[in-house]
C-alpha cells in the first residue's frame, strides 16, 4: 500500500525549478500547460541507501558506512585511516547540518578528526530527535548516523534526473552552482539552470548528455559516463527523481565524487522492488499513516480537529472542502477505498481517534462499490470498542444505504446520521467547536442521544434536536 506524502519535504530544486519558470522550462515539451503541484505517493530512502545504490551502479561516492551504536561509529571511522571524517545524521529531511537535536547537540553534520571524537559526537546523536526546517517542533528520530570520509570540493555542480509530467516522462536539470543553497538558486537565477527532457521511448542520447555538461561548464568522458549511469539507474530502479547535490571536484585528487543524493522512488513498483523496498525507514514516518498502509488505507494527518472517513479521494476532496466552507478544519485525509472490510473501517476510526486533536468525526460515504451497510457495521463495532467520546456524524448514500441506517438505528450508539451532506458538515463544524470549547475551559463533554436522535434526515419535528444531545441549551442551528 502507498504512502501518501510519507515526509514533510520543503520544495527540491526541480520542484522550484518547474513551480516558479513553468512557462520557460516547458519549451521543447510536448505539453504545454503548467504543472499543477499534487500529492503524489513516493518512496523515500536515506542517504546511505543512495550511495550503496550509486556505488553499486559504478558511480563514484566517497568510502561510507552506517553505525547504529557508538561503537560501530568508533570503528568505522577507524576504518576509514583518515583524519577528515564526516557524520551524518540519517534522517528523512532536509537542512540536518543547520538543525538541532532536542538533547542539545547543534547540527546533524559534523566534521571531526578521530574516531573517539567521532564516537562521542554520534552518542549524542543516535536516539534523539533532529529538529530542522522540514521536520516541524516534533523533530525525527536518529537511528543512525552515516561515517565518511570527508572530500574538499573544488567545483561543485548539481545533476538531476526526475520524472516530471510537464515533460511527459523523464528530464535532466543541471547546474554549475551546485551546493545546499540550489534552491535559491533556482528562485534568483533560473538561467543558471539548464534542462533537457528525454524522450523515454527512445531513451537518452549521447548529443543530449554532451549538451547539458557543455552547458554548465562539465564535458568530460567521466561526467558523460556518469550521466548514462545515472539513467540506466533511475529506469531499473523505477525512480522519480534522482538528485546528486553536489557532483564535485576534489581539490587534493582532482577525482569526481557525489557527495550527496536524494533518491524518491514510484511506490507502484513495489511489487517488482521488493528488495528496494525493505529499506524503507517507517520510524521516519507518522504511525498512524503506517498503520493506515497495512490495512489498505490511504491516510494523512492534517492540522485540524474535525476526522473524516470517506471512501474515494474526490469525495474525500470535497468533504474536507465543504467542512472549511463552514469553517471548520479537517484533521486528516482518510480514504477507505471501495473494497474496504468492516475491520478496515474498524481501524480507521481507530486510527482517526489516535490523534489527539480530534474532537469530531464526519463519516461521508457514498455507496458504489462500498457497501454502505459495511461501513455501518464496521463504525458501530469501532463505537462498542473504543467507546468513542466524541461526536459521530453518518452520512450514507447509496448501495444498502436502508440496511445501514437500520444497523445505525438499532445500535443505540452516539451515532448521528443525516442525509444532506451539507447539514452534516454545517453540524459538524459547530459541534468540534462546541468540544473544542469545553476543553480549553477544562469542562467534560459527556455525550448522549435524545429521543429521535438516531432518525437522521430532515423534517423529522421536534423530536430531533442535534445540537441537544452535546449541551443543555436548544439547538439553535
Amino acid at each position: 500500500m502507498a504512502t501518501l506524502l510519507p515526509r514533510s519535504l520543503g520544495l527540491t530544486l526541480t520542484q522550484t525549478l518547474i513551480l516558479k519558470n513553468g512557462t520557460k522550462l516547458l519549451v521543447g515539451a510536448a505539453n504545454n500547460n503548467l504543472p499543477n503541484k499534487q500529492q503524489v505517493r513516493n518512496l523515500n530512502v536515506h542517504e546511505y541507501v543512495s550511495y550503496t545504490l550509486l556505488r553499486d551502479n559504478g558511480i563514484p561516492v566517497p568510502k561510507f558506512n552506517v553505525a547504529k551504536t557508538k561503537e560501530e561509529v568508533v570503528k568505522f571511522a577507524t576504518d576509514l585511516n583518515s583524519k577528515d571524517i564526516v557524520l551524518k545524521a540519517q534522517v528523512l529531511a532536509g537542512g540536518r547540518g543547520k538543525g538541532a537535536f532536542k538533547s542539545g547537540l547543534k547540527g546533524g553534520v559534523k566534521m571531526v578528526d578521530t574516531p573517539q571524537i567521532a564516537g562521542d559526537l554520534a552518542s549524542k546523536m543516535l536516539g534523539q530527535l533532529l529538529v530542522t526546517k522540514q521536520t516541524g517542533a516534533a523533530g525525527r528520530i536518529c537511528n543512525m548516523v552515516m561515517v565518511t570520509e570527508r572530500k574538499f570540493p573544488r567545483r561543485e555542480f548539481y545533476i538531476a534526473i526526475m520524472m516530471e509530467r510537464s515533460f511527459n516522462g523523464p528530464v535532466i536539470i543541471a547546474s554549475s552552482q551546485g551546493g545546499v543553497n540550489i534552491e535559491d538558486v533556482a528562485a534568483e537565477n533560473p538561467d543558471a539552470i539548464t534542462y533537457e527532457p528525454i524522450d523515454i521511448a527512445k531513451g537518452i542520447t549521447d548529443e543530449q548528455i554532451k549538451g547539458v555538461l557543455q552547458k554548465i561548464g562539465l564535458d568530460t568522458p567521466d561526467a558523460n559516463a556518469m550521466v548514462k549511469q545515472m539513467y540506466d539507474l533511475f529506469l531499473k530502479k523505477d525512480a522519480l527523481l534522482i538528485e546528486i547535490n553536489p557532483f564535485a571536484e576534489d581539490a587534493l585528487t582532482g577525482k569526481f565524487f557525489c557527495l550527496d543524493a536524494k533518491f524518491r522512488f514510484d511506490d507502484n513498483a513495489e511489487f517488482r522492488q521488493k528488495e528496494l523496498f525493505d529499506y524503507r525507514d517507517t520510524t521516519q514516518e507518522d504511525p498512524k499513516e503506517v498503520e493506515a498502509a497495512k490495512n489498505d488505507l490511504n491516510y494523512i494527518a492534517l492540522d485540524g480537529t474535525i476526522g473524516c472517513m470517506v471512501n474515494g479521494a474526490g469525495l474525500a476532496m470535497a468533504t474536507m472542502d465543504i467542512i472549511k466552507l463552514y469553517g471548520g478544519d479537517p484533521a486528516n485525509f482518510l480514504d477507505v477505498g471501495g473494497g474496504a472490510t468492516v475491520s478496515a473501517v474498524t481501524e480507521a476510526f481507530k486510527i482517526i481517534l489516535s490523534d489527539p486533536k480530534v474532537t469530531a468525526v464526519l463519516v461521508n460515504i457514498f455507496g458504489g462499490i462500498m457497501r454502505c451497510d459495511v461501513i455501518a457495521e464496521g463504525i458501530v463495532t469501532a463505537a462498542k470498542t473504543l467507546n468513542i467520546q466524541v461526536p459521530v456524524i453518518v452520512r450514507l448514500q447509496g448501495t444498502k444505504v436502508n440496511e445501514a441506517r437500520k444497523l445505525i438505528a438499532e445500535s443505540g450508539l452516539r451515532i448521528v446520521p443525516r442525509d444532506d451532506l451539507d447539514e452534516a458538515a454545517r453540524l459538524i463544524v459547530q459541534l468540534a467547536e462546541i468540544v473544542n470549547l469545553a476543553k480549553k475551559a477544562g469542562v467534560e463533554v459527556h455525550i448522549s442521544m435524545s429521543k429521535g436522535g438516531g432518525s437522521g434526515g430532515k423534517g423529522t419535528g421536534k423530536s430531533e434536536d442535534p445540537c441537544s444531545k452535546y449541551t443543555r441549551k436548544p439547538c439553535t442551528c
